[in-house]
């Protein structure tokens, strides 16, 4: 008797099995064949086999029994938040995945990759480029006014100030007077050779835009010159031709006022021509 009772509750207690696939569900889409994936879209790793699935984009366990003809699958999963209430299930659930890499293939390739980002970023440091100092009130102020203008102005406030003297200013105006005739009166002969210098760059600028000018219409002046005179004698031809050819029967014949202005504007192109040929 108790025998049998030690053989029943040794029987009804629960043994580990071994873990495999429940399911013989397989979903209607092509095998993933992970040697065709990124290295970066799957890992191997043996705690927790897993890739990116490609219907849903997100990162989904593999599961794999512990039998010889077990085949691996990626396990049911929806798209939505963990909790959410009616989930939809993801197309890619129980989709056979074919694994034929191996570990060490995998963390070569990830460590090539690893190593192909770092060669392309610049190892050099680019410095940011020093501010320059600011210029004091002084030096702003006396690159627009010249040691004239500046002794004028000195001289007026000494004359309107009741504080200021012609040798020690004391209010603070006066002082900051002083000190820009003093810096203008200083920086003058500088500003002086300074604007010369630019002057003379303009001139010479001037000069060789000139120059490149002439050079330029002397390849061009004989044939400009020829057409304007054949377009001269063009139009005299055609204004002789309307004065002089008799006019035919049943047309209008010129009025006074118009052969006058015809033979005017024929003298005007005569005169044109001649100056045109004296010029050349």
């Amino acid at each position: 008797m108790t025998a049998s009772v030690r053989e029943r509750e040794v029987q009804t207690v629960s043994q580990e099995r071994k873990r495999r696939t429940r399911s013989r569900t397989i979903s209607h889409l092509d095998p993933i064949v992970v040697s065709k994936l990124p290295a970066h879209e799957y890992d191997l790793d043996p705690a927790c086999i897993s890739l990116v699935c490609p219907s849903c984009r997100t990162w989904v366990p593999i599961r794999v029994a512990d039998t010889e003809r077990a085949t691996a699958k990626l396990v049911p999963h929806h798209t939505e938040q963990a909790g959410t209430e009616d989930p939809v299930r993801c197309p890619g659930s129980h989709r056979l995945v074919t694994i034929n890499v191996t570990v060490a293939t995998w963390s070569r390739r990830l460590e090539e990759g690893i190593s192909e980002t770092n060669g392309r970023r610049a190892d050099r440091v680019i410095r940011k480029p020093q501010p320059m100092p600011t210029p004091a009130v002084m030096q702003i102020v006396g690159g627009l006014v010249d040691d004239k203008t500046a002794r004028k102005l000195h001289e007026a406030h000494v004359k309107s100030c009741t504080t200021c003297s012609a040798t020690t200013p004391r209010c603070t105006d006066g002082r900051r007077l002083a000190h820009l005739a003093a810096h203008t009166r200083r920086t003058a002969p500088l500003r002086r050779q300074r604007q010369t210098r630019q002057e003379e760059q303009a001139d010479k600028r001037a000069w060789a835009l000139r120059l490149l000018h002439d050079q330029q219409w002397e390849k061009v002046a004989g044939p400009v010159h020829k057409t304007d005179q054949q377009r001269v004698r063009d139009v005299l031809t055609a204004l002789r031709k309307m004065l002089n050819v008799p006019t035919k029967p049943g047309a209008r014949p010129l009025t006074t006022w118009e052969r006058a202005d015809l033979q005017t504007t024929i003298a005007v192109l005569e005169r044109q021509e001649k100056d045109l040929t004296h010029r050349w």
